[in-house]
């Protein structure tokens, strides 16, 4: 019993000894490295060993392993090779909705002697999704009278791609009335206009029907279809115009639901059933449509449900005005969310030396990271301990601390200590 125990002694000596010599080299960073997405298990990503000069067993033999946040397990490390492979099949969609570059954030870490390398990973989109128009056939009412060189909005395509993979061109069938325009939001979005060419003729022709195409960048290009169709009405000499093309709103993401965001107004010239207004949301994303609602006679526009600055700091959203003519104006909202301080820090323990040696010099007990998904102030940390024990924490690469003995200590003195991090936000409260 004595033997063993003197044994595994000179193995923490061992470890201490290599920890201490390690913390010098903490913090580095490698790669980047990329892949493409729906690559199968197993695929090769780099030779870690390689690229950290390393040989063929020091991977295995210095007890290596990859840390994803959340303990996701996108990637495995074959420490006898140094081998960094995919562990399961990426999809650039599902990790990474619309955001572009997919980056994934993960860490090496070395435990013989410690070390901690930082690390990212770049997902490369394929051409993997077709457009698909949400409205398969979109009807519009267009007075004969109606000036050339008028515009329609139409609705646009949802392409789960990103990039050039991305909806990229509108196209309409051949006629000799109508042409169609491929206008770009300031969100990156894709929408088409289709322009009058030709005066209408009710009488003449009182339907018009045409085909959409909606084109992607890839090569070759994917494409999706829809149906126009054009009802050719009687005169409506004015369409709605707003007050101002663009609503630029606030609101803190503590707000109720049923909250007021803002109240759109529109103006329609005409008399009658010509001059009535109905307000719509036009073309709202489902995560839109479970947030925000509008009153169709007074504009009057509010939450659903609670918003999120941590989930969506903004929304983009276009409010339609119809007339009972049929014509019809648009603006835009754009609605910022506002950061409260309403998350935690959090804090994850990445290695811990426990027991340890007395009489030793400076020993590193603890590698921890601390995240907090608050912006500004909010997500600002500061950590800290007891003042009354022997021991202090130190910064490391970006969020990580050590925490390390100030002195030498002395188990007949105090076998044990119980440490408590705190870690507080510099928000208000």
């Amino acid at each position: 019993m004595e033997i063993g125990w003197m044994c595994y002694l000179r193995q923490r000596q061992v470890l201490v000894f290599f920890v201490l010599l390690s913390m010098f080299g903490v913090g580095a960073e490698l790669g980047p490295y990329s892949v493409v997405e729906e690559m199968e298990k197993g695929s090769f990503v780099a030779n870690l060993g390689k690229d950290l000069g390393l040989g063929l067993t020091d991977m295995y033999n210095r007890r290596a392993r990859i840390i994803f946040q959340g303990n996701k397990e996108h990637l495995q490390l074959k420490v006898q090779t140094g081998d960094l492979l995919i562990n399961e099949k990426l999809d650039r969609e599902e990790l990474c909705g619309p955001a572009d570059p997919c980056l994934l954030y993960f860490q090496l870490l070395m435990e013989k002697p410690l070390e901690i390398f930082q690390a990212e990973l770049r997902l490369k989109d394929i051409n993997d999704n077709s457009p698909v128009f949400t409205e398969r056939e979109m009807i519009l009412r267009i007075p004969e009278n109606s000036p050339l060189g008028i515009a329609f909005p139409l609705s646009n395509a949802l392409d789960l791609d990103v990039g050039s993979n991305n909806v990229q061109n509108y196209k309409i069938s051949p006629n000799s009335h109508f042409r169609v325009l491929t206008r770009k939001l300031s969100d990156g979005r894709i929408y088409p206009e289709l322009v009058l060419e030709e005066e209408l003729d009710r009488e003449e022709e009182p339907e018009i029907v045409l085909t959409l195409t909606a084109l992607d960048g890839g090569s070759p290009p994917r494409y999706g279809t829809a149906q126009v169709r054009i009802e050719v009405v009687d005169s409506n000499d004015n369409a709605p115009e707003f007050e101002q093309p663009i609503y630029k709103v606030q609101i803190p993401e503590n707000s109720h639901v049923g909250s007021l965001v803002v109240t759109v107004s529109a103006r329609d010239l005409d008399s009658g059933e010509h001059g009535k207004i109905a307000y719509t949301l036009f073309q709202p994303s489902e995560d839109i449509s479970k947030t925000l609602e509008v009153n169709p006679v007074t504009g009057e526009i509010q939450l659903r449900k609670q918003v999120d600055f941590e989930t969506v700091q903004s929304y983009e959203v276009d409010i339609k005005a119809t007339d009972g003519g049929g014509l019809s104006g648009k603006c835009t909202l754009l609605l910022q969310v506002v950061d409260v301080n309403d998350n935690p820090p959090e804090v994850t323990m990445s290695a811990l030396t426990s027991p340890i040696l007395e009489n030793s010099p400076e020993i590193v007990v603890a590698v921890f990271s601390v995240s907090d998904p608050d912006s500004g102030d909010n997500g600002k940390t500061v950590s800290s301990i007891q003042d009354d024990l022997p021991f202090l924490l130190k910064p490391s690469v970006k969020n990580f601390y050590t925490l390390v003995t100030k002195r030498a200590l002395d188990r007949e003195e105090r076998a044990q200590y119980n440490i408590t991090i705190t870690v507080t936000d510099l928000g208000t409260p």
